[in-house]
């Protein structure tokens, strides 16, 4: 087998190529084009290897013995030292462990009514609705209200209040991680510690009768860890945001989607409209399945994820010397010109003639703890939403992604509402 040096955009401090980074959103596709795709830059002079495609995606998740997982400094600090994102090894699977309680088979079982309750709510909110509304934001607000009621058993005024706190912290995650007074880091750090004040206090008087808190503590007992209030709540942080920002983004992305692509609902919308509400989790609904796939590989929800390597490893024949960053990056590869794998089209899950493996939630030991959810409420709202509502797009409006910290419309999607 021929090895190749990584191939490099010949960064030295990486001053320039990080300013490109954070303005730019076709930073990696303009050097994948040019490098192929494995290439080595610097980031905040951090030395740092993008990859795509299938073949190196793969190629990295068979090496998993020698990762470990990696995040930018502005994600260590907002998440925390003690948060299972921070941590590797043994340490990071007990967490995961317990914290994945909360995302079994049997609590999405729990979970459906509230969300359905909570999926009500919103229809009527919108019908009621006298003026143009941004579904992006009304998703977001619906994704934050599922995790916080389901899994902390909040009320509506308890969850307001996290909310705003959370939206800053959220934004700031991947930023520069410069904390002076006024930043969107400084700001983000702020809120971290309200939220982490908010959640102790929830945690100090949960109800066993409401929300998942009590499937945590269950964790907790199965592998025998006890874990101090300062640790759960790194954890339950983590959680909300891993429940949240991936459901929030893959919503306004398959509404959006649809909107842009109305023949695309009109082959959809028989098989919605025929569909038990509520929803049941046995019905098959392929052209519903088939639709949420082709969102997923156009916006995957999670557009990337970090990897240290702590050999030397090879990648698409591509050597990668010990102790790199990698950069996998999800996002849909340019299209060729005689190829319509650019375009929308969701019958290409169904006829066969589409046969990648698709990560939208990341890969691997670390894939994202919120993927089961996210699936469950993107089926859920896709059914109780359409069965109920005509939504049609507002002129000049701009409708292209925002990519941090997950794709969303910038202009917030605004839609107008009518009675179906």
């Amino acid at each position: 087998m021929s090895v190749a040096t990584c191939p490099s955009t010949g960064a030295v401090t990486g001053l320039r190529e990080t300013l490109d980074f954070f303005s730019d959103p076709g930073f990696a596709s303009k050097r994948f084009a040019t490098h192929g795709d494995v290439f080595e830059t610097r980031l905040l002079a951090q030395r740092i290897v993008f990859i795509q495609g299938e073949r190196a995606i793969t190629d990295l998740l068979k090496q998993g013995a020698v990762l470990e997982g990696w995040w930018p400094e502005s994600v260590r600090q907002l998440l925390g030292s003690r948060s299972l994102a921070n941590r590797s090894g043994p340490a990071h699977k007990a967490r995961r462990r317990v914290v994945g309680q909360l995302f079994s088979s049997g609590a999405l079982c729990r979970y459906t009514p509230s969300i359905q309750g909570l999926i009500e709510e919103l229809i009527l909110e919108l019908q009621q609705s006298e003026t143009p509304q941004p579904l992006a934001t009304r998703m977001r607000r619906f994704a934050f209200a599922v995790i916080a009621t389901t899994v902390l058993g909040l009320d509506a005024s308890d969850r307001d209040a996290l909310f705003a706190d959370f939206e800053i912290w959220t934004q700031a995650l991947f930023s520069i991680p410069l904390a002076i007074p006024g930043t969107p880091f400084a700001r983000a750090l702020a809120a971290r510690e309200r939220l982490l004040a908010r959640l102790k206090t929830v945690l100090q008087h949960s109800d066993s009768s409401q929300g998942g808190l009590d499937l945590l503590s269950g964790g907790l007992d199965e592998v025998d860890m006890p874990l101090d209030d300062d640790d759960l709540v790194e954890q339950l942080l983590l959680l909300l945001f891993a429940g949240y920002e991936t459901t929030a983004s893959s919503l306004s992305c398959l509404f959006r989607a649809l909107l842009l692509n109305p023949d695309v609902e009109q082959w959809l919308l028989p098989e919605l409209l025929s569909s038990p509400w509520p929803f049941e989790a046995s019905h098959r609904s392929p052209r519903l399945d088939a639709t949420v796939l082709e969102v997923m590989r156009l916006t995957p929800p999670v557009g990337g994820f970090f990897r240290r390597n702590l050999q030397p490893i090879w990648l698409a024949d591509v050597e990668i010397p010990k102790d790199r960053v990698i950069q996998v990056v999800l996002g849909s590869r340019t299209a060729e010109e005689t190829s319509d794998i650019a375009a929308f089209r969701p019958q290409r899950h169904l006829d066969g003639s589409f046969n990648q493996t698709l990560l939208p939630f990341g890969g691997g030991e670390r894939v994202c703890l919120g993927k089961a959810l996210a699936e469950l409420e993107i089926r859920l709202m896709t059914v109780g939403l359409i069965q109920r509502l005509q939504l049609q797009l507002l002129p000049d409006q701009d409708l292209s992604l925002k990519q941090i910290p997950s794709p969303t419309p910038r202009d917030g999607l605004l839609v107008s509402v009518k009675q179906r």
